[in-house]
């Protein structure tokens, strides 16, 4: 059975912070509902310290911000789009419309029709992270979206050069100083000067996952993309400073953010837990890491490769990073992640930065239901159907007329049987299907 060395914090607390997190989302999304424009400037002079009359970047203001990086921050920036871009091409072209013939004389099919619009939030009030533009840009544009807007917010009292250039780079038509539950908000609900879009992408913090979630119904969303969370998966192949390391290099996004280290070995569990406190002394985000790591760290030793199966599943954490003598045993047998980070020579960063799969990932056990942001996010897999005989169309609507008959549809039923005379030249009589009993009802 396994043992928990360190709990975070606990359920209750957990959910009294979600619930203050939705009240405050829930006035505020209704504020911008109603007051468009004028609440979206209140509430960026409020939290951002950030006024303008138009929030949308100008062509020359982006290429002001182009202009201050070096040639060597271009060309890293072009390096990590093109993993990017590259990995979403081969996803799309892994996705396939469909045309068959299923019966003689009925086609079906399916086509991958991209939406009309996205919205794509870059996070950026900490951390200029323009990594996330290229994740959700790139990946709206390769999957055909005509309207790509984003919205990041400043940093340091103005936009942050690198994540414009990155949204720019990327292809985004509109590019938004905005940030936190006015920016989402905006970009779903539409404003005087924001036209509405489809779908809303991109991770946040609480507040920005939260509002995602309110907002669903009226746009699609991507997935819930909150606190980022890493599980460390290891045993005694690998030691305590390469786990202690890789739990703080993803706990500095904010101090909600939980790591936890899973292991089969109690020397490594002790042994890593020490080696956090040592790299806390050197970490010049340790303020951020120790908050997160303190409230929201874990360590738990299991018995088996097999328990710690169970366990990282019932987590269903956003990265799992896996540092064991046999990596593909948790490859072949886990079934709830967002994204797997197989062996010591990968890890979390690679994946968030440049190695080409999407870093916008599924938190707070959505894993379950679902995967990562990629190119199908943007698709809508819609069916169609042809009947092109005549016995066909009279095949399909008999079985059709009296099916509809035992669920009491007569109006369906006449569709069916209209085709049935037209086509298969039968008296079919108007209405005829047979309304169920009562007793068949039950």
């Amino acid at each position: 059975m396994a043992v928990w060395l360190k709990r975070g914090a606990t359920a209750e607390v957990k959910a009294d912070a979600d619930r203050k997190v939705r009240d405050i989302v829930e006035a505020t999304l209704a504020d911008i509902d109603q007051r468009g424009d004028a609440a979206v400037r209140d509430l960026s002079i409020k939290f951002d310290g950030w006024d303008r009359e138009d929030y949308r970047l100008s062509d020359r203001e982006i290429q002001a911000c182009i202009d201050t990086l070096s040639k060597q921050d271009l060309k890293d920036i072009e390096f990590a789009q093109t993993q990017v871009k590259n990995f979403a091409q081969i996803q799309r072209k892994s996705i396939q419309d469909v045309e068959v013939e299923t019966l003689p004389g009925v086609i079906l099919g399916h086509k991958n029709v991209p939406v009309n619009a996205a919205g794509c939030y870059v996070p950026g009030g900490k951390y200029p992270l323009l990594a996330s533009a290229h994740m959700s840009v790139i990946t709206a544009k390769v999957a055909g979206v005509k309207r790509v807007i984003t919205c990041a917010p400043p940093f340091n009292g103005k936009p942050a050069p690198a994540i414009v250039a990155a949204q720019a780079l990327a292809g985004a038509d509109a590019i938004y100083a905005l940030g936190g539950i006015q920016a989402v908000g905006a970009m779903a609900l539409g404003t005087q000067t924001i036209d509405p879009i489809d779908i809303l992408v991109g991770p946040g913090n609480a507040f920005v996952a939260e509002a995602k979630r309110q907002l669903f119904g009226r746009v699609g969303i991507d997935l819930f993309a909150g606190p980022t969370e890493t599980l460390i998966i290891a045993d005694e192949s690998v030691d305590g400073e390469i786990c202690a390391t890789d739990i703080l290099g993803q706990v500095e996004h904010g101090p909600d953010s939980p790591g936890i280290l899973l292991t089969n070995s109690e020397k490594l569990a002790r042994e890593t837990m020490v080696e956090i406190e040592r790299l806390l002394g050197v970490l010049p985000t340790a303020d951020i890491a120790r908050k997160a790591w303190e409230t929201y760290g874990e360590v738990i030793v299991a018995e088996s490769y097999e328990e710690m199966v169970k366990i990282a599943d019932e987590l269903a954490f956003e990265h799992v990073q896996v540092m064991t003598s046999d990596p593909d045993y948790f490859l072949n047998n886990m079934t709830n992640y967002g994204a797997l980070f197989l062996g010591p020579r990968t890890n979390v960063s690679f994946g968030d930065k440049v190695i080409g799969t999407n870093h916008t990932l599924p938190t707070k056990k959505s894993a379950r239901f679902t995967g990562g942001l990629w190119v199908g996010k943007f698709l809508k897999t819609c069916t169609y159907q042809k009947v092109v005989t005549d016995e066909a169309s009279a095949l399909v609507g008999e079985y059709c007329s009296r099916l509809c008959g035992l669920e009491g549809f007569a109006g369906h039923g006449e569709q069916a049987n209209i085709r049935v005379r037209r086509y298969g030249h039968r008296d079919v009589p108007y209405a005829s299907c047979v309304v169920p009993s009562d007793k068949t009802r039950a």
